[in-house]
């Protein structure tokens, strides 16, 4: 087969090259991300083991923020994908003498920049909690006040406006492609990153119960992962929204009152 029949094939080439990325992305986060320690270890250890404190030097806090941007990469980018086919298909139809791939990679790209800053963000709030004493060496919260109100937090904000309104965006994201289009890698850096702005309004304080769950802890990384993908994808998605924002209140409620 050619190279120029395989470049054709559009479809496969951007389905082929995001499963290639969500693949190494899992791939380093299931390795440790370069921390020296994978999920299973940290999965596998007591919860309330001694760890040594870390000393949060400047490289130690890039290692942090990379293996953040990992993880959200290997658990956002799938759900993600239905999208950037979607854009590659409008590419097509609306510039069909362009290859469509180029500026869809583009898109992912500029959604990977919006999980980027979220992943700044994340750092350095795993820092201020470190130094502050109420996060572990094992990177989960051992202030129970800290983990209700983060989940109390995150069951409300499942319940506002924004977050469905977002959440809308990441269901049905043709008319965001038809009305936000921009030309160009450039307008597909620029959509991706928008984008990107709606599934962080979707799914921030989501992602902030790693803090409760633990960084590391694979049950956790695998459940919120599933939990997105059933939220974006499947028809009761915003129901499934609604009642786990309740059961996510209601545990902690309960953690609060030292009933969980």
């Amino acid at each position: 087969m050619s190279l120029e029949s395989i470049l054709h094939r559009d479809r496969w080439v951007v389905a082929g090259g995001l499963a290639l990325v969500i693949a190494i992305a899992w791939g380093a986060l299931l390795s440790g991300a370069g921390t020296g320690m994978t999920p299973q270890d940290m999965t596998a250890m007591p919860r309330d083991m001694e760890m040594e404190p870390v000393q949060w030097t400047p490289g130690y806090a890039a290692l942090m923020f990379f293996m953040w941007w990992i993880m959200m990469t290997a658990m956002m980018l799938p759900s993600a994908a239905p999208v950037l086919l979607l854009a590659a298909a409008l590419n097509r139809s609306v510039e069909p003498g362009l290859r469509p791939y180029g500026t869809t990679g583009f898109f992912a790209a500029g959604y990977l920049v919006a999980w980027m800053l979220f992943s700044l963000a994340a750092a350095a709030a795993q820092w201020g909690l470190t130094q502050s004493g109420v996060l572990s060496g094992m990177m989960h919260a051992t202030d129970g006040r800290l983990a209700g109100a983060l989940l109390i937090a995150a069951g409300l904000w499942q319940l506002t406006p924004i977050k469905q309104a977002c959440l809308r965006q990441c269901r049905s994201p043709l008319m965001f492609l038809v009305q936000r289009r921009r030309k160009g890698n450039l307008g597909g850096l620029a959509m991706g990153m928008e984008h990107g702005a709606y599934c962080l309004g979707c799914c921030w304080l989501l992602m902030a119960l790693l803090f409760v769950g633990g960084v590391m802890n694979l049950y956790w990384i695998v459940g919120l992962a599933v939990y997105v993908l059933a939220e974006k994808l499947l028809p009761a998605g915003q129901r499934i929204g609604r009642w786990a924002g309740a059961a996510l209140v209601l545990w902690g409620v309960l953690l609060l009152g030292g009933i969980a």
